[in-house]
């Protein structure tokens, strides 16, 4: 690979470690609501956001968090395969 081509796989590597830490954190942050207040699910995420509620958000995150941890899976694959010598096809 050139450099420029190692360090755009490097950002998306990043990139998908920072969704998949965050997304996963909220994620988690709408399990714990579930649990303690069940009631809570219902309400509005801040009032910040109206139009997006606690369990929605939960749902989004689980998304964020599922397609960052694919993203940097895929990018540590083609690092580590760069870094061996074998060619990526």
């Amino acid at each position: 690979m050139t450099r420029i081509t190692d360090k755009v796989v490097i950002l998306v590597k990043v990139i998908g470690e920072l969704l998949f830490l965050f997304g996963f954190l909220g994620w988690v942050n709408g399990e714990i609501v579930q649990f303690s207040d069940p009631a809570g699910l219902s309400l509005q995420l801040s009032h910040l956001t109206p139009w997006i509620r606690v369990d929605t958000f939960a749902i989004l995150s689980f998304i964020v968090s599922a397609l960052g941890f694919f993203i940097w899976r895929i990018a540590k694959e083609l690092t580590s395969r760069d870094k061996s010598g074998s060619s990526v096809a």
